[in-house]
């Protein structure tokens, strides 16, 4: 693996945050790289190979070499492995599991099995962001663990992009780490995601951002849209770990629209105007469809920053459903509704924020902001530590009109520094926040301060 180190840094670092907004550095090459890596014709190939399973439902036979949930995630599994043979044992791959049972979709007991594979960071290995695709398919009923239920799109394609996203960024060494999941139990109750983010709160694993890819290969519409130039982020806008005080500081300070996932959707936003040729992603400010949910939730729920990035256009004749013709409509999730391209595009999406993360600082804790009835707004934070940060050359106070839906100003202020004051820009008028910037310019999200926008310790 190669790690990444740009050339000529002081000179660059001073164009970089200098306001030349088109100037071409280290970081904005290698992760355009990054971005157009991911491969269609590997990604076809993986999410026929999952197609080939006939159903990957969690209630499917899990002792068959060539049929059910078993069998998928034994092939997976193998898939990392062999992905992590090929940058000389870089990943570390495993099971996550639990017995589910006794619910409305698992009623005898089951086991949910998740396979992971983890790429160990440098010098902050317990600092994460995980990319995340769902295993389990399912055809009407969601108790059919026999039928055939191809989930080509719904959702192989976002175990594929996991999978791509592997074979992209185990070619570099990162200072945090990154976790690639598949998770299982999705259709029946997003278990694999509560038994994972269970299992990280085990571990004291210090997750900075959950990707959940659900249904990234469609461009067509039931609306007969047809458009492979965008895509959705949803996100949650307050933290559903919030407490009541923490409501009551926030009902004053403000921080509605910037929870840390609702930050890390600005961050997926920014990387895709910037890195990703002809995709224009969309925020939106909402935890998911409208009454419905995804396997971001439970990381949500258990505190972590998390979002679901996804197509824009979905035909729903094609989720959930039996394989049939009706008065000239084809139902099911099959896979010549992929679109293989598209899901590449997404996946490169992924990767660039991926990387762009670890090779970032950590997102900067503990920041504070003071400036009521005064002409000027500080901020402050806690200092980085050194040694989990080495690439720290700074941190970039950013702000923002209340109206707007991303960062619109900043300025630059060294690693020796944790507190700034931006003068005569009134507190009232504007949202502010907080991002740690590398000596190759590559940034975390921004945290807005207090425990609204809190990306953790």
């Amino acid at each position: 693996m190669k790690p990444f180190k740009a050339t000529a840094l002081s000179l660059l670092f001073i164009i970089a945050f200098s306001g030349f907004a088109h100037a071409q550095t280290p970081e904005m090459e290698v992760l355009r790289e990054i971005g157009a890596a991911p491969s269609a014709d590997r990604i076809e190939a993986d999410i026929t190979k999952l197609v080939s399973f006939g159903t990957r439902h969690t209630l499917s036979d899990t002792t068959s070499e060539t049929r059910g949930i078993g069998a998928a995630r034994r092939w997976i599994k193998a898939e990392f492995e062999r992905i992590s043979e090929n940058c000389g044992g870089c990943l570390e791959v495993f099971y996550v599991s639990d017995v589910i049972e006794g619910t409305r979709r698992i009623p005898e007991p089951t086991n949910v099995v998740n396979v992971i594979a983890i790429q160990r960071g440098t010098a902050d290995p317990n600092r994460f962001v995980v990319m995340s695709g769902d295993i389990d398919s399912r055809v009407s009923d969601a108790l059919d663990g026999e039928s055939e239920s191809p989930g080509a799109n719904d959702n192989a394609s976002g175990v594929a992009g996991v999978l791509e996203s592997a074979r992209v960024l185990t070619n570099y060494e990162f200072e945090g780490s990154i976790m690639y999941a598949a998770l299982s139990g999705e259709e029946q109750g997003l278990f694999g995601g509560q038994i994972l983010a269970a299992h990280a709160k085990e571990k004291g694993w210090d997750i900075k951002g959950v990707l959940n890819n659900d249904m990234i290969g469609n461009i067509q519409g039931i609306n007969q849209v047809i458009d492979n130039t965008t895509a959705r982020v949803f996100s949650e806008g307050t933290r559903y770990v919030e407490t009541e005080r923490e409501a009551t500081i926030r009902r004053y300070t403000g921080g509605e629209v910037d929870s840390p996932s609702r930050n890390l959707a600005r961050y997926v936003d920014k990387m895709a105007d910037l890195y990703i040729r002809n995709l224009d992603v969309m925020m939106i400010y909402r935890l998911d469809r409208f009454g419905r949910g995804g396997h971001h939730r439970p990381f949500n729920e258990a505190g972590f920053p998390g979002v679901r990035i996804m197509e824009t256009n979905e035909d729903y004749n094609r989720q959930h459903q039996d394989l049939r013709t009706e008065d000239g409509v084809e139902y099911g999730d099959v896979l010549g509704e992929v679109e293989f391209d598209f899901a590449a595009k997404l996946t490169g999406l992924n990767a660039v924020v991926m990387a762009a993360m670890s090779w970032a600082p950590s997102p900067p804790a503990e920041v504070e902001i003071e400036g009521a009835v005064r002409p000027s707004t500080t901020l402050k934070w806690k200092a980085l530590d050194p040694e989990q940060n080495p690439q720290l050359a700074g941190y970039k106070i950013y702000w923002r009109l209340t109206d707007a839906n991303q960062w619109q100003k900043s300025v630059f202020v060294p690693a020796n520094k944790t507190e700034h004051t931006l003068e005569n820009v009134v507190i009232d008028n504007y949202y502010f926040g907080v991002a740690s910037v590398s000596e190759d310019g590559f940034e975390s999200p921004v945290v807005f301060p207090g425990p609204a926008g809190s990306f953790g310790d």
